[in-house]
């Protein structure tokens, strides 16, 4: 804005953002940026310029991470990279809306679903805590085989014999889960 105010932009080492916007004419603190009450065109101008630094800083400084384990983004990037394909997150509902769905782009059929779910949904152990993990296609013939693998399960929520669920947490190295994930991409293609 005509080099009338200064932002200061803080990032802590544990991640924490704080800022203000110095007026240059006083030296001061521009201190309606901060209260709502304020309005008008000109606090708008400034506020709407301060957005867009901290913005550019958000875009410039950080990484879009869809999941939460380390292992499921490293897929996500690997399938984007193979496929061109991004998750979309369909489910509004509070249980599912992280679950990320990996389509065809001319069925829109889904060949890839990542979540997050307990460990009990997969061990019946009663152990609560959650691990992100992918539901993936295969051959019915190949169930028992993969199913006798460490990290592969029998589908979550999904067929047993047509599904498998493989947890995201390393047990698996990402270039076998990307074979598995070819299969199912295979498999889900409409011919």
């Amino acid at each position: 804005m005509d080099s009338s105010f200064r932002a200061v932009i803080t990032v802590t080492e544990d991640g924490k953002v704080s800022g203000k916007v110095i007026d240059l004419m006083n030296s001061e603190e521009y201190e309606k940026l901060h209260l709502i009450n304020f309005t008008g065109a000109y606090i708008s101008k400034v506020r709407n310029s301060y957005m867009d630094i901290l913005n550019d800083i958000a875009l410039s400084c950080t990484d879009n991470l869809y999941f939460f384990s380390n292992q499921a983004n490293r897929i996500t990037e690997k399938i984007h990279e193979i496929y061109d394909i991004y998750p979309d997150f369909p489910w509004k509902d509070e249980t599912y809306r992280n679950a990320g769905t990996f389509r065809h782009t001319d069925s829109r059929k889904w060949f890839a679903l990542i979540m997050d779910i307990r460990w009990d949904a997969l061990l019946k152990n009663k152990d609560m805590k959650k691990v992100d993990v992918i539901n993936l296609k295969i051959n019915p013939s190949d169930s028992e085989k993969l199913a006798s693998i460490n990290g592969i399960f029998p589908g979550y929520h999904m067929n047993h014999r047509n599904w498998i669920s493989v947890v995201l947490n390393d047990t698996l190295n990402d270039e076998k889960i990307l074979e598995l994930v070819n299969v199912s991409f295979s498999l889900t293609k409409i011919r």
